[in-house]
């Protein structure tokens, strides 16, 4: 085989290239066929049952198996590369033994999320499944042994899934890890209007930018969402529109760091959030998501009005990570444990109730017993109702990594005395008696429960009613638990239907619009210019250059024609043969 063979494809236009022969030389190839005779025992060109040529595939009638780990930023990629698998004609399963490929989306945050896509690479081969890789590890690391010959979408190219799926069902591998970019400047990434299939009818999760302004020593998720790029106010405010339009009841703002939104093309996040609050329908709510302290810094009393809109969840994640300075500063982390004291202080003064949830690392490089008290006596003033602990794991390629590490057993040791005095505490226990407005939208993990959530963002389980599911209702608190509390709905009280249209159904593509519905019947190839918002619409020039309306790339097109004239010649490659013998 040459040695051509072994080198990577970036894209799939890699695969047709300047020395393929051109299609008008190809018109008297006939007279050049004759015919080959064959080993019989030859194991190389042998064609087993389980692998049929790829010329005999069908794209788009097959079953994917979708997982994803990680965040609610990779959480919304996941399902928008499902919502465009579905519109395609590809059936979205929930049974991952009869798939026929899986699609796995990955996490590069901590070493036991990597090794949970590691491990689950391995089964699909050994079950024989086609495997498409998505999200932070490929794209961080994409020449590692195990991605070896996988077919890798990147962080901003997931509005090209059908592409890369495609491919790989016809037993090609394809590599799409390029950066979205208009006139040279980084964008945030694939469009937000893009068909998707929420998890939860009831719940959008909109990515506001992607990338941040920080280099931690310790983050891998830099090395594949990059420097900051954030989404156009306009953009953002209308795909909440359509989510509200589709029943969603609440919005989940997302990013790697939503306080450094609009940095880079000249706005703020309290900007944004004053044009979503006015499109917020009566009943639905608004959850911010983490904002790192120095940013959130210069907009505080912004940020306490917008937090006191009755429309917007009284909740802000800020990771401290460390109480110690020292060890900020070995993290890189750009800010002092005084100012996270000074936003938590000012927020809880300013917005009374306000729920902070905070991220700590236990053991980082270079952590002292000191240093530690010092995070433990933090956690015991605050009493953060909602605390992330994590055990530092060295990623690899990260500056931390090439650090003097403390000892495995110190760790783990730290990791448990934090979380011992975590659980010391009941962040709720006075609240039992009082009487909260809730907002039902999801199902308990026990499925016992309907989970809702009160203008705190705290968990409140009521009855499985289905009349309550995505209602505004009041109900008294009766029972309090270390991170939930039980509510009974009041029978007098008044019940709000919190979404202005029905929800869409579990599993029912949002976004897909009537004139994508019928192009596929139609004889139609909607092909979408970069810069316009209505699709164009093109000729039909084969059945396999189909392409979805938010494919902007030529490359199919090319593809296809090769594959077309190479069906051709195989044609009269058989019939020279038959005539011959």
């Amino acid at each position: 085989m040459p040695a051509a063979c072994d080198s990577v494809l970036e894209d799939i236009e890699d695969i047709v290239s300047a020395e393929d022969v051109k299609p008008h030389d190809r018109q008297f190839v006939r007279r050049s066929v004759f015919p080959k005779v064959r080993k019989r025992n030859s194991q190389k060109n042998v064609q087993t049952e389980d692998d049929p040529p790829s010329d005999s595939i069908i794209p788009g009638v097959q079953k994917i198996w979708i997982r994803t780990w990680g965040c609610s930023h990779n959480n919304s990629d996941g399902e928008y590369m499902a919502g465009q698998l579905a519109a395609y004609g590809y059936k979205i399963t929930d049974n991952s033994a009869e798939a026929d490929l899986w699609l796995l989306n990955s996490c590069t945050v901590k070493n036991p999320a990597e090794d949970h896509f590691r491990n689950s690479i391995k089964k699909a081969q050994e079950g024989k499944k086609k495997v498409v890789v998505a999200g932070c590890v490929p794209q961080a690391q994409p020449r590692q042994d195990y991605l070896k010959g996988l077919s890798i979408i990147g962080v901003q190219q997931i509005d090209r899934v059908v592409e890369v799926v495609e491919e790989t069902i016809k037993g090609h591998s394809v590599r799409l890890l390029g950066q979205k970019k208009d006139n040279g400047k980084r964008l945030g990434g694939a469009r937000l209007d893009l068909p998707k299939i929420r998890k939860n009818p009831l719940i959008e999760i909109i990515s506001i930018n992607t990338g941040c302004l920080n280099a931690c020593t310790y983050c891998k998720t830099k090395h594949a969402r990059g420097d900051l790029a954030s989404y156009p106010i306009e953009e953002l405010v209308d795909r909440a529109k359509q989510s509200f339009q589709e029943g969603v009841c609440e919005i989940w703002l997302t990013s790697e760091d939503t306080g450094a939104y609009g940095r880079d093309i000249g706005t703020d996040l309290p900007t944004l959030l004053w044009k979503l609050v006015e499109v917020i329908p009566e009943g639905a709510m608004l959850r911010l998501g983490m904002t790192n302290p120095p940013y959130i810094l210069d907009h505080l009393e912004e940020m306490a009005k917008i937090l006191n809109h009755p429309r917007v969840y009284a909740f802000l994640h800020i990771p401290v990570q460390s109480a110690s300075d020292s060890v900020l500063m070995d993290m890189k982390r750009e800010y002092c444990v005084a100012d996270f004291r000074q936003v938590v202080d000012f927020l809880r003064e300013k917005v009374p109730g306000i729920t902070i949830a905070t991220d700590i690392i236990c053991g980082f490089p270079g952590e002292t017993d000191e240093d530690f008290q010092e995070t433990m006596k933090l956690v015991e003033q605050y009493r953060f109702p909602s605390l992330f602990i994590n055990q530092f794991y060295p990623r690899p390629g990260t500056p931390a990594a090439k650090m003097p590490q403390v000892p495995a057993a110190v760790k783990k040791q730290r990791t448990k005395d934090l979380s011992q005095l975590f659980h010391s505490y009941n962040p709720y226990d006075h609240k039992v008696g009082e009487r909260q407005r809730v907002l039902v939208t999801e199902e308990s993990f026990d499925s016992n429960y309907y989970v809702a959530h009160n203008p705190f963002y705290e968990q409140v389980l009521v009855p499985k009613d289905p009349l309550l599911m995505g209602k505004m209702v009041e109900v008294n608190i009766y029972e309090a638990g270390k991170h939930f509390m039980k509510g009974q709905p009041v029978s007098d009280a008044r019940v709000h239907t919190a979404s202005i249209t029905r929800p869409l159904a579990k599993g029912e593509v949002s976004g897909l619009t009537e004139e994508f519905r019928c192009a596929p019947q139609n004889g139609t190839n909607w092909k979408a210019h970069p810069s316009a918002e209505t699709p164009v619409k093109t000729p039909l020039s084969s059945w396999m250059a189909l392409q979805l309306p938010w494919q902007q790339g030529g490359g199919l097109k090319i593809l296809s024609a090769s594959l077309a004239l190479l069906a051709v010649l195989v044609m009269f490659y058989y019939s020279g043969m038959k005539t011959e013998l």
